[in-house]
């Protein structure tokens, strides 16, 4: 617990000195919370923006922050350092994850706060940015650990992240990519949050979220199997 801790202090010192990492946290709320105030339109969803922005938010924002974290400390050597310093693998891994998904909640929090969710509607819009943060965490760290640096992990993380934040958004305007779209965990996510209640939750939909994690845990396993964090 003690080396978690440190990982995650030492990751928000960088993030407040990286501002390309920063901007990823700040960006989605801050766009959330100004459409939604800013601009209302006849016909147009309740919380229109917040469901549209929440998804990008997940399909974008985990993969990229984590990706980026893992690939730039293997490539300045601190991993080294830190498996010296009698840091487990796990410890780091779970301290990065746990980190990131932190900072992500919070956006989450703000942009469902400040745009009028309450009460029951809050906390199943919570429960569904939080797993959905869980699943590009560990996609972001299959890109981190398979990456040899940090300009690789970019063009690896560019079409995966697209695919997964923007499939969804798509996915509205064309049934043929609708179909396509959902086998995405975003997709699925994105319909949860058009009910945005727990009793309105699909078999289906749970099941493709559980099969997308557990293909995603199962190609994490391998890639650390084969790459580590040496």
């Amino acid at each position: 617990m003690y080396h978690m801790l440190v990982i995650i202090k030492k990751q928000l010192k960088d993030t407040l000195k990286n501002k390309t990492i920063l901007i990823q946290f700040i960006l989605f709320p801050l766009m959330t919370v100004v459409m939604e105030k800013a601009i209302t339109m006849d016909g147009m969803p309740d919380m229109f923006f917040l469901k549209l922005f929440s998804i990008m938010y997940m399909g974008m924002a985990p993969i990229t922050s984590v990706a980026a974290i893992i690939a730039e400390e293997k490539e300045k050597n601190t991993l080294r350092v830190l498996m010296m310093a009698n840091v487990k693998p796990w410890q780091y891994l779970a301290g990065i994850g746990i980190y990131v998904w932190i900072i992500c909640i919070i956006g989450a929090c703000t942009m469902g706060g400040f745009t009028g969710l309450r009460g029951a509607s809050f906390i199943c819009y919570l429960t569904i940015m939080g797993c959905g943060f869980m699943i590009s965490i560990i996609v972001g760290a299959c890109i981190g650990i398979y990456a040899k640096n940090q300009m690789t992990a970019t063009s690896i993380v560019m079409p995966g992240m697209m695919v997964l934040a923007f499939a969804p958004m798509l996915a509205i305007f064309n049934d043929n990519i609708a179909k396509v779209a959902q086998i995405l965990y975003t997709e699925q996510f994105k319909r949860m949050l058009e009910q945005m209640s727990f009793d309105a939750l699909e078999k289906r939909s749970v099941l493709v979220v559980f099969m997308n994690m557990a293909v995603f845990l199962a190609l994490f396993a391998i890639t650390y199997q084969r790459k580590g964090l040496e």
